[in-house]
């Protein structure tokens, strides 16, 4: 995860620590459908959770971030069409999304196929937002138009909504990533992730932990 912002620029070490975390929930995803335990309630209660993280994010993303860049791109033909593409990565991944659910909710034999495809268009559409978007959101936007793009997510999720959010970024993280997003979050957050949410988050056993 390479998340270093200079003073003065947009710090997009959430961001970047969110899509690891799509990243390895469908990978456990994955591991799950290939040895037979997909269909447990600690599989399922993973999955759900991951399915209302990538909502939250891609809906504030659509609503929000890409019409925020788009403002400042204006005139910009090449950067519209990214924006554009941004977009339509994330409308492909809908039907994705939904077959894998069915697949999971009808102990479909075609699960381990349908997840591969899934984690495969959703890594080329991070990597195509990693290369290209993020750049340019560092490019375009201040730190106040970060600001109000992030705390329009923190409005969605709620207190009780980044109880979960917040262990479950660092869940399985390497150590020094789960550094560099804890100090990105206010200290009071910290210490209710130490005190509190992560012990909650645990006992939820997601993925079977």
């Amino acid at each position: 995860m390479t998340t270093e912002a200079a003073a003065g620029t947009v710090d997009l070490t959430v961001m970047y620590a969110a899509h690891d975390a799509f990243r390895r929930d469908l990978e456990r995803l994955g591991d799950a459908a290939a040895d037979g335990t997909a269909f447990t309630p600690q599989v399922r209660a993973g999955w759900d959770n991951f399915r209302h993280q990538l909502h939250i994010h891609h809906t504030a993303e659509d609503s929000d971030l890409w019409p925020r860049v788009e403002r400042r791109v204006a005139g910009r033909p090449r950067d519209v069409a990214l924006l554009a593409e941004m977009e339509a990565e994330h409308a492909l991944l809908d039907p994705q999304l939904t077959a894998v659910d069915a697949a999971l909710k009808d102990r479909s034999a075609e699960l381990p196929a349908l997840v591969r495809t899934l984690a495969s268009t959703l890594d080329d559409h991070l990597a195509h937002e990693e290369e290209s978007a993020l750049p340019l959101i560092q490019e375009v936007l201040t730190p106040a138009d970060w600001g109000a793009f992030t705390g329009r997510i923190r409005k969605t999720q709620g207190v009780r909504g980044a109880a979960l959010f917040v262990p479950w970024i660092v869940d399985g993280a390497p150590p020094a990533d789960r550094a560099r997003f804890l100090g990105a979050l206010p200290p009071p957050v910290r210490v209710l992730n130490k005190l509190f949410w992560e012990t909650g988050y645990r006992r939820r056993g997601l993925w079977g932990a």
